[in-house]
């Protein structure tokens, strides 16, 4: 998700503005976007994210400004097999089922849980959001309430069994969970007197921040770092030369430093979602950051060279020491082989192979 969508909401969540949020909750076949994707609408058509373009995005908005003249958040079914779809040349030939949630005009609980929300994203931790999606007591729907990472509840006071059952499947949902609906049987005399009562729950890890580590400021981080900014990513560039690794080369990027690589990198976080790419100026540099890159955790590690190059690199290594299948896991030659040649070419050929590796994609394209 982009930083413009997040700051949008949390204008929206501080003032009395109203705005429909948009959150895919389900699919059937092939479809442009996947449970979780998001979009804000507001009253006057501007909006923030996207749930796929086309026909069905259009669809989906014309039903959004009439439930936020109503004031009622719903589920929606777009259909991308009818023939207007196919009119509009839309190959996608599913089903997406989205809820839009509307935020209603004023200062609201509604808001305050959403901008907590945001805020605990933003601070890098992983809170898991609970919307009630759909149930069996009209009342409960649009109802928000996040878990943190410790069990917390924030938001939810009110919904009893709900959040309790709630956190009980946290565990469950896991730092990767994904995105989901979950169904839930819950009985609470205080809300239902006559008995249970059944909710949808639409379950939301932290959306996963791509970490995206450049070794080498030099004509390929340039417009790799550029375009990683705009896909989102949290980027970090690092070489030893002043003039290639300093704010002014490299605006809006979240982290330069200038320094020796090895030293560089031990000021580094690496995790589960940080994707690195070695592209220094030579063979010296390439092998001092694998070797301290690959006993890292990462879920990428991309290494530019020619072919003889990097075969020698990792023979070096390899008789040092370094097990075959560790270093089996390093790409390389780097990037999707798009016939690339210039920098801004070879960057978009490692960004393809980052969210391929990212998305779990597949080898042909599906757009």
């Amino acid at each position: 998700m982009d930083d413009e969508f997040w700051e949008a909401l949390k204008l929206i969540c501080s003032g009395y503005a109203a705005a429909a949020l948009i959150t895919v909750t389900r699919v059937k076949g092939s479809t442009p976007r996947k449970p979780g994707a998001k979009m804000l609408l507001l009253r006057d058509g501007q909006s923030f994210g996207t749930i796929g373009g086309g026909c069905g995005e259009a669809e989906v908005r014309q039903e959004a400004l009439y439930l936020l003249d109503t004031q009622n958040s719903s589920t929606y079914w777009v259909n991308m097999t009818n023939d207007m779809a196919e009119e509009e040349g839309m190959v996608c030939g599913g089903m997406m089922e989205v809820f839009i949630d509307i935020i209603r005009t004023g200062p609201s609980r509604q808001k305050e849980i959403l901008a907590s929300y945001v805020e605990e994203l933003e601070k890098g931790k992983k809170p898991v959001l609970f919307t009630v999606v759909n149930s069996s007591d009209s009342s409960l729907l649009s109802e928000t309430f996040y878990l943190t990472a410790e069990g917390e509840a924030v938001g939810g006071e009110e919904l009893g069994s709900i959040t309790n059952a709630a956190r009980t499947c946290q565990q469950g949902v896991g730092l990767g969970g994904k995105i989901s609906v979950l169904n839930l049987d819950c009985p609470d005399s205080d809300r239902s007197p006559e008995g249970s009562r059944w909710v949808e729950l639409l379950v939301e890890p932290a959306p996963a921040k791509v970490d995206l580590i450049v070794l080498g400021g030099g004509h390929i981080a340039l417009p790799l770092a550029l375009m990683a900014k705009m896909l989102g990513y949290k980027v970090s560039v690092v070489d030893d030369r002043p003039d290639f690794a300093n704010s002014r080369r490299f605006p809006g990027v979240d982290k330069v430093i200038c320094n020796d690589f090895g030293k560089a990198i031990s000021q580094l976080e690496f995790g589960s979602s940080t994707f690195v790419v070695i592209i220094t100026r030579g063979h010296k540099h390439d092998k001092v950051c694998l070797r301290q890159v690959i006993s890292k955790q990462y879920a990428y590690i991309g290494m530019i060279g020619s072919r003889r190059r990097v075969k020698a690199l990792l023979e070096e290594m390899k008789q040092e020491g370094t097990a075959r299948g560790i270093l089996e896991k390093v790409h390389t030659p780097i990037g999707l082989a798009i016939g690339a040649e210039t920098p801004e070419e070879i960057a978009i050929s490692i960004l393809a192979e980052i969210i391929k590796v990212q998305r779990g994609g597949k080898e042909k394209a599906t757009v």
